[in-house]
Order: structure tokens, then sequence, then C-alpha cells
């Protein structure tokens, strides 16, 4: 074997490094060159805001291939966005059409505007499936969690989830209804009661001349309004933590309040109503299709409360036997005992005027959210977070019998009597259930909603049920469970937080139905009941 010598060795092994050296110069040279055609490729077709927004990208730290797709992704987004617009000016025609056959009726649609267009759905669904991509491809770029979540000042923890992304959230012309305004019953918004310094959890009105209403408010207060001008009457002062239920007396001027701090208050009060004022003319709105355009909250500022309001401090009675927040509280029929439900899992049953315990009702699992009594037997209900409800009989002095109802999925958030045989029921699943008290095995009703529902009222002529959302809205339905109306809610009228309670008072010309919540304010509406039945 020939043996090479160190000369030839050296030469030979110095032309190999520059081989390797030339060759690595044409690698990186090939590699700008390519870069620099897909960089070429990708500003091919753009317009000049794409052009500066890619210009702008080149500072980013993102790899070409990742910065490639994110473009790719928004060019799809524009596509999609074009063929709504064009979709848009379809059905803008459509309905100018449409307007034309029958304006000769007197019918028209409104929602022709080009700024508007009936679109939430399918462009929530296909934008959907491009925030699926964006989400993925920035997963893929980075393995840093990223919180979803930002906190509300008062409703808690609001979750804004990246695969729900909507584009039209921000952008009100993609939202529209088509509105039939003339055969819509009306629901108008009459007056609002402002003052409480904290959210509203029940409210009531009384049975006994002068007709006020009355709110439980976080604040540790409760107040007496003028139905017909809003002015406050009263301010009751006694309770050391949240009052959270109200309840008037059936003959007498006296009040029943449940607080958190573990009792219950029953005081006297007199008000004197002031001199009715001219209502402001305000216009009639539609029930249906009132289109919320924003989720914008108004300053939680501090409300400035009604300075000159008497108050009243000390309680007449005071029920103390319970272990717990008492959450709720109600008069039995004849006024002269009355029920409580606590957090301790127990109601119980006073004598007024002794202010003695005369029954524990005990047997729930877990907290008690509601209490409510019949109009006009001796019978009660409590409802509970053990996803049950239970109808205690009083009517035999010797035998108080109980029956438990498991009709729900979740926290049942009250129930309430109607005047006829009825029990209906609403809960933390999205579902109220109206019951046959003559056969309770299974519920007559069931409607589902969208949202939870809290503390639920039924009017007492033609039982119409008010159910209170925690999305702020208020929606009518009948005792079958059609639905009747949605209460008007936009950014200039309606509540802009939970509604807590809702209550009927059909014997009152300007407001018959009222609702509160944590919003810190009350809202009287009047509807149109005879018109709302014409539509079922």
């Amino acid at each position: 074997m020939p043996v090479e010598s160190g000369t030839s060795a050296a030469a030979r092994q110095a032309k190999q490094k520059r081989k390797s050296h030339s060759l690595s110069i044409r690698r990186t040279n090939s590699t700008e060159q390519e870069r620099s055609g897909l960089q070429r490729d990708m500003l091919e077709g753009q317009s000049p805001d794409n052009l500066e927004s890619f210009m702008r990208m080149e500072d980013s730290k993102l790899p070409v291939s990742l910065r490639s797709n994110l473009l790719d992704l928004f060019s799809q987004i524009e596509r999609e966005f074009e063929n709504l617009y064009i979709e848009n000016l379809e059905l803008r025609r459509e309905i100018e059409t449409l307007n034309d056959r029958l304006a000769p009726d007197g019918q028209t649609f409104e929602g022709a505007d080009l700024a508007k267009g009936a679109l939430k759905t399918k462009a929530s669904h296909s934008t959907s499936q491009l925030s699926q991509k964006l989400k993925t491809t920035y997963k893929a770029s980075t393995s840093k969690p990223r919180s979803n979540s930002c906190h509300a000042r008062v409703g808690g923890t609001r979750s804004f989830s990246v695969t729900g992304w909507e584009l039209w959230g921000g952008d009100s012309w993609i939202v529209s209804s088509f509105k039939a305004t003339t055969s819509r019953a009306v629901c108008q918004l009459v007056r609002e009661y402002v003052g409480h310094r904290d959210g509203i959890w029940d409210l009531s009105v009384t049975r006994t001349q002068p007709v006020v209403l009355g709110t439980a408010s976080a604040d540790h207060t409760a107040m007496l309004w003028s139905i017909e001008t809003g002015k406050c009457l009263l301010k009751y002062l006694g309770h050391q933590g949240s009052v959270n239920s109200i309840k008037f007396h059936p003959t007498e001027q006296m009040a029943l309040t449940a607080s958190g701090d573990q009792t219950a208050h029953i005081w006297r009060y007199m008000v004197q109503l002031p001199t009715p004022q001219p209502v402001a003319d305000m216009s009639q709105t539609p029930c249906e299709d009132d289109v919320d355009f924003s989720d914008k909250d108004e300053a939680d500022g501090e409300v400035e409360g009604p300075n000159d309001c008497p108050s009243v401090r000390v309680a007449t009675t005071t029920l103390r036997s319970h272990q717990g927040v008492v959450i709720a509280a109600d008069w039995l029929v004849g006024g002269k005992q009355v029920v409580t439900a606590s957090w301790d899992r127990a109601a119980n049953l006073y004598d007024v005027e002794t202010s003695e315990l005369v029954h524990s009702l005990t047997g729930h699992d877990q907290e008690l959210t509601h209490c409510c009594t019949h109009p006009t037997q001796r019978l009660v209900v409590t409802s509970s977070r053990d996803t049950t409800f239970r109808l205690w009989d009083f009517r035999d002095p010797s035998i108080h019998s109980v029956n438990v109802f498991q009709g729900h999925t979740d926290t049942v958030t009250s129930a309430v009597f109607t005047v006829g045989d009825n029990v209906v029921s609403g809960s933390d699943d999205r579902t109220v259930k109206v019951w046959d008290l003559k056969n309770m095995r299974s519920p007559i009703a069931t409607i589902r909603t969208d949202s939870a529902v809290n503390r639920i009222s039924v009017s007492v002529n033609q039982r119409i049920i008010a159910l209170p959302h925690d999305n702020r809205q208020v929606r009518l339905f009948d005792m079958s469970g059609v639905r009747l109306a949605r209460l008007p809610r936009t950014n200039r009228q309606g509540h802009r937080r939970m509604v807590c309670c809702s209550t009927w008072c059909e014997d009152n010309a300007s407001c018959n139905l009222f609702s509160c919540g944590f919003d810190r304010q009350a809202i009287g509406w009047n509807i149109n009941i005879p018109a709302l039945l014409q539509e079922k």
C-alpha cells in the first residue's frame, strides 16, 4: 500500500477545508435566497396595510414559518368577513324587496340598515374555527401559559375563552334581528329606584295602604320607596349584615327582613306618600329583540344615597335561633307566624307575638336558599342547594307532613306558590318547572333557559312567571311554559348586572312588575298584560 508523504497529506487537508468552507458559504447564501424568496411570495398580492403589518413583523422574534402561518390565518379572516359583508348586502336587498311588498299593508321589517345584519350565528361559527387555528399556532410557538380570564369589579371572574373568541363581539354591525314592531307586546321601563350602595337581593310590595316598594340590600339596609315618584320614604338600619329578603305583613304596616347577621327582624313603619310627579315621556319599547351591542358596564362610582330619608334603627321583634346566615323569611297566612330559611340547613317557624321558636324544619342536606308561604293555606316550601325543595304542611296542627321533590340538577334558587294548586321552582340548572300540588311526582311544564334563574315571581291574576337571570335578562312565561316576552335591556336601560329578584303588583296603574339586581337599582316596569296574552 502506498504511503503519503507529510507534505502531500497537509495539502490534502487544506483542500478539504477550503471545500467545506465553500459548501458552507453556498448553504448560507441558499438559505438567504430562500428566505428572501419566501418574503417576496408573502408580500405579493398584499395590500399596503398588510405590507406595513409585515414590515412590523420583520422586527418580531418569531420564526419565519410561524409568521407565514399567521399572515395566512389573518388573510382567511379577512376573506371570511368579506363573504359576510357580501351576504349582508344581499340580505339588505331582500329586506328592501320585502318592505316594498308589505308597505301597502302597513307592515315593515326593521334592520335593513347596511351597518347591521342577522349574521351573528354564522359569524361566530366560522370565526371560532379560525380562532382555534390561532390558538393551536400560538401554543406551538410558546411554552408559557396565558390566562384567559379577567376579574370584574363586582361580578367576580369573567372568562374570555380563546376557543370561543367571536369577532363580532365589539362590532355591532355584525349583530341584528328583524323586528315586526306591529305585533309585539309593549314592556316599558317606567322608573328606576336608585339609592342603595351595594347590590339589591330582594324586593317586595306592601299588601296594605299605602302601597310602597321595599328593597333589601347587601349594604346592610332595607328601603321603602314611593312607586310613583321613585323617592326613598324610609330606611331601616337595624341589621349588622347584608339584608337578604324583605316581606310585608298581610294586614298591618310591618316588615320582615332576613339578614346575614343570623337574625330576622320585624319592624313597624309609617310613611307618607309624596305628591305624584308627571311621568317622563318614554317611548314604548317592544319586549323582544332589544339587542345589547356592548358588554360595557357603568362606572362603579359611589352612589349618593338619599340623605333626607327618615330611618328606623330598632326592630320591634328580633328572631334569634339560627347558627348561620338567614337567607329568606316570609309571613304565614294570617300574619301570626313567620318562617325563616338559613344557611344552617334549617327553616324555623316562629310565633310573632312571643318571638318563640315553634318548629325547626330540618332535613335539607345543604344550605337553604329561599322559603315561601302559600297565600291562603298553611303551607311552606323551602329551597336548597341540595337540588331539592320541600313542601311542609301545617294545616293539621297534629300532623306536620313533608314532601321532598327532586326535579332539578343544581341549586334550587326559589320555589313559590301560585293562587291555584301549583308550585313554580327555579334553579341554577337554567330551568324553571311548574308542579301540581295534587300530583308532584313530575312537573307539568318545564322551561329551559340559557342562564341561571334567581328568585322568580308569579302574577296573581294572570299567572305570568317573571324569570330574573344571571345574564341580566328578565323573561316572562305563562304557566304552560310558553315564552311571552323579554324585558328590554340595552346600554341605556335595563339591568347592567345580575338580576336577583322580581315581584308583581298588578293593581298598580303605572308599574305592575319590579326587578332588582346587583347594579344597585330596582326598576319598575309597565307590562301590557292584555297584549301579552293576546300574542299567545
